[in-house]
């Protein structure tokens, strides 16, 4: 991509900030917002595409992510907006800033209930295929009325996510999104020593390097797993916010490259050791495989892994619920005095999240449907049609030729997987319901 030119500042002087973040807090803050729930779906994507074809849809998603990433800094600094509505409205107007808080608030918000979904499982189990998977807690205590789902999760939402969520500024959570990223290491850790100990054993299970198409598998059925990708790499709600907060706002593509890097290489190794363990047997959800395997790995490795996960998904909670509230606020008091500085206002937008993806969660027990749709409309918008939008509108005029037919290829892609992927699991859903 062609660096900015000289005379476009990287942000206009008039843009008030307290800049204390250091790339390092950059680069953890990245990959939670990146990593999230995304590590989990990882696996099932390889069942679904073969070996090579995931690994290479992988790397494909996460370049196309930085030069998204890339281009919608650079219009950043051009302009005059220090938000990514603000971005969309210099370049389409009051729709398009209202386009981008309705797709910032379906993705955060649809992940935050994903998010109390897991972890309700993790701690309280669930049913699903027509079997009971215990949670840790029924495991080690037994059937109570206190550690049922909504216990569990009610009291999780109190404890862990309200003081997390509290805070004000985005750079305070660095130390808990340090603390996430090694959780998510040990999780990859864990699952890659039970995958390599099965080898050893001969116990692994039979994997595909491609996908097989047959009667009941069409090639398009294999756009299925794009979504699952294109959300376990959108972070660019989160751009904003984290690259406000830097010292030299210009590093902030060094700490997205960095951050790209380290969580397509917690990918890799996930998906590889994840499908050699668990084979055509896995699940959307790979948590449930570590509870039916016991017998095979010990129990305690498995509590392990589903509790650090669990943990996981608590302090990534936080960074989502940020741009959430934000562009909320936004929304709906765009004349208001900044969120920051009213403090009935913050606690009431704050409790009100909370509460609703409290009650979705509880309401709605899997959502896995829905995952993918956020991936094939929301978050495929924020992640690369409207960071191409911004470039092919050219309001400041600083995009060059190339950028235009990158932009212009990176929105006809997302838009054609989209469509296609929409229409597989629409079909899928009619046919399962005759």
């Amino acid at each position: 991509m062609s660096p900015a030119p000289e005379n476009v500042p990287l942000l206009p002087a008039a843009k008030p900030c307290t800049r204390t973040a250091s790339v390092s807090g950059a680069v953890f803050n990245v990959s939670t917002s990146i990593i999230g729930a995304g590590i989990m779906s990882i696996p099932f994507a390889l069942k679904v595409l073969g070996i090579i074809p995931a690994l290479v849809l992988i790397v494909f998603v996460a370049f196309l992510t930085d030069i998204s990433v890339e281009l919608l800094l650079r219009f950043t600094h051009s302009g005059d907006s220090t938000t990514y509505a603000g971005v969309m409205k210099e370049s389409f107007g009051p729709i398009g800033s209202i386009a981008t808080q309705i797709c910032i608030m379906i993705t955060n918000l649809g992940c935050l209930i994903m998010y109390q979904i897991i972890i309700g499982d993790v701690f309280s189990g669930n049913k699903e295929g027509g079997k009971v998977h215990l949670g840790v807690l029924q495991e080690w205590f037994g059937n109570h009325w206190w550690n049922a789902r909504e216990f569990s999760i009610l009291f999780t939402l109190v404890f862990i996510l309200l003081p997390l969520v509290l805070l004000r500024r985005v750079d305070s959570l660095r130390f808990s999104s340090f603390v996430s990223v090694v959780l998510a290491v040990v999780f990859v850790g864990i699952s890659s020593v039970m995958a390599i100990m099965a080898i050893f054993e001969g116990k692994t299970k039979s994997t595909r390097l491609v996908p097989e198409l047959d009667e009941e598998t069409s090639f398009f059925d294999l756009f299925t797993a794009v979504p699952v990708l294109v959300t376990a790499f959108c972070f660019h709600f989160n751009v904003h916010p984290i690259s406000s907060e830097l010292h030299k706002p210009s590093n902030m593509i060094i700490a997205v490259r960095i951050a790209l890097l380290l969580c397509a290489v917690v990918y890799f190794v996930i998906g590889i050791f994840g499908y050699l363990l668990f084979g055509d047997s896995l699940m959307s959800d790979i948590l449930m495989n570590f509870d039916q395997s016991a017998d095979t790995t010990g129990a305690l490795l498995n509590d392990v892994v589903r509790l650090s996960y669990a943990v996981h998904l608590m302090l990534v909670f936080p960074l989502l619920n940020f741009p959430l509230r934000s562009n909320i606020n936004e929304l709906l008091f765009p004349k208001k005095a900044p969120l920051g500085t009213d403090q009935t206002r913050f606690l009431a937008i704050t409790m009100a999240l909370l509460v609703f993806s409290y009650l979705a969660a509880i309401a709605f027990p899997n959502i896995w449907y829905i995952f993918q749709f956020m991936g094939s409309t929301s978050a495929a918008c924020l992640a690369f049609i409207f960071p191409g939008a911004i470039a092919l509108r050219d309001v400041n005029g600083i995009a060059t030729k190339k950028d235009k037919v990158v932009a212009l290829g990176m929105v006809i892609l997302a838009v054609l997987t989209s469509i296609i992927a929409i229409s597989i699991n629409i079909n899928k859903a009619l046919k399962s319901n005759h």
